[in-house]
């Protein structure tokens, strides 16, 4: 876990994800998962450059599978975008710096 990225488990979901006051950026990531590594790094710079427009949190979902399970999450990345508590717009597997950024301006 990075400086820029916020580690959320399920017991804080609810309140650092749906009760935000700004977009959140949801990753369902899991140690063993290549795609989820591949895009750490990129997301951290995200999180950095959109500090206080978006918050970017990482929900490792071997140890907090409820949330991942109440969103329906079949596969690993999962990115999820909530706005107001509620999902606007997800994704699902690795994406490039450039592809992940759109993502986010074209949801905020």
């Amino acid at each position: 876990m990075g400086e820029a990225t916020v580690a959320v488990s399920d017991a804080t979901f609810d309140a650092e994800v749906r009760q935000s006051d700004i977009p959140v950026v949801v990753d369902f990531w899991a140690e063993w998962c290549g795609p989820c590594r591949q895009i750490g790094p990129a997301l951290e710079e995200l999180a950095a450059e959109y500090a206080g427009k978006v918050k970017i949190v990482k929900v490792n979902v071997d140890e907090n599978p409820e949330s991942p399970a109440a969103l329906g999450v079949r596969g690993i990345p999962a990115l999820f975008m909530f706005k107001d508590g509620a999902v606007v717009s997800n994704k699902v597997g690795a994406a490039p710096k450039a592809a992940l950024a759109n993502w986010i301006r074209s949801a905020i």
